[in-house]
């Protein structure tokens, strides 16, 4: 492609701090090395580590761009050396490891997605960072199968809505916890067989009555702290606790009796610094195992509300006065 532009505008942190450290600057385009694509940004998601970057406390892995901005959905623009899957002109959504928040970012090629039929850019750009941490962690680390009970924290966010949707569409039992009745009633309507309020409820208690006393196969959990213990109460005989992230802090003091009693599985991981063999292994999982249920209507990304990209810092203080349910989105005006 010959007419691209020689500059495009992107979001730049002045240092690290609050919200009003993002701006928006110009610079040169991005080009593409081997095995990656340029895409033309038609809108990127806004997650938790970007604010965590932000505020100087998740550095980017080596190599990576220092541009906020994890997942995005565009247009193919330019391709590197040996991409040889896909063309100039595709419409794709892709996990990256930075540089999202821009009008034109590069993308390994291995972990683009065809755009699910069905859903506008701006929907496919809010697919990536949730369904692929969802899946690599509560399907393929974790092992949730049909027929057993699931149980995550925060159901409104991202992850939560993503994780409640997949579980129940494998033949899963979904439990979420929320804060406040209009998201206890958002996470039901999305297909969670009981969300609990965390402000009002001690879901231990709530999960013990639901489940008869045998608690939950798989919980996925980014709040960590205190939550830890009780997350282990919360499991039923062989289940596993997956741990993404830690609100409350990493640091926690429990009880192993439960784990050996119960034969318990305690584990987690990162998804930004995987190599990308290994991402491009998850992607593939997912082309094969949840784009049918996107493009059957039966699962779908849920956007909160989307920001042009000059607004970066105003899409970052919703995102940490947790009001929303589901994803916060940046739009370039791309069509």
């Amino acid at each position: 492609m010959t007419d691209l532009p020689t500059e495009m505008a992107y979001v730049r942190a002045d240092g690290a701090g609050e919200p009003d450290v993002l701006g928006l600057a110009h610079g040169p385009l991005p080009e593409p090395g081997e095995g990656e694509v340029l895409v033309e940004v038609v809108a990127a998601g806004v997650n938790r580590p970007d604010v965590m970057q932000r505020k100087g406390m998740y550095p980017p892995p080596p190599g990576a761009p220092e541009t906020l901005g994890l997942e995005i959905a565009g247009r193919i623009v330019k391709l590197g050396a040996g991409v040889t899957n896909w063309a100039i002109g595709d419409a794709v959504c892709a996990l990256i490891a930075g540089g999202g928040y821009a009008e034109y970012a590069v993308a390994p090629a291995a972990t683009c997605l065809a755009a699910p039929k069905g859903l506008t850019l701006v929907e496919a750009a809010a697919a990536p960072e949730t369904f692929f941490t969802v899946w690599t962690n509560v399907f393929e680390q974790a092992g949730l199968k049909s027929g057993q009970r699931f149980l995550v924290h925060g159901g409104t966010s991202g992850i939560g809505t993503t994780a409640i949707q997949l579980a129940k569409a494998r033949g899963a039992t979904a439990y979420a916890t929320a804060g406040g009745a209009d998201k206890v009633a958002f996470c039901e309507k999305l297909g969670a067989a009981k969300a609990i309020d965390y402000r009002t409820e001690d879901f231990v208690e709530v999960l013990k009555a639901e489940t008869g006393g045998k608690g939950v196969d798989v919980i996925l959990d980014m709040v960590g702290g205190d939550y830890t213990a009780r997350n282990l109460k919360s499991l039923a005989f062989g289940g596993t606790l997956v741990q993404i992230a830690f609100m409350q802090g990493p640091k926690v003091q429990i009880d192993l009796t439960p784990i050996m009693l119960k034969r318990l599985t305690l584990t987690g991981s990162t998804l930004r610094a995987r190599p990308i063999a290994q991402k491009a292994a998850i992607a593939e999982a997912l082309q094969r195992e949840v784009w049918p249920l996107i493009e059957s209507g039966e699962v779908k990304p849920v956007i909160h509300a989307t920001f042009p990209l000059a607004e970066a810092a105003e899409a970052h203080r919703l995102m940490e006065g947790s009001s929303h349910m589901g994803k916060i989105m940046l739009t370039t005006g791309k069509a």
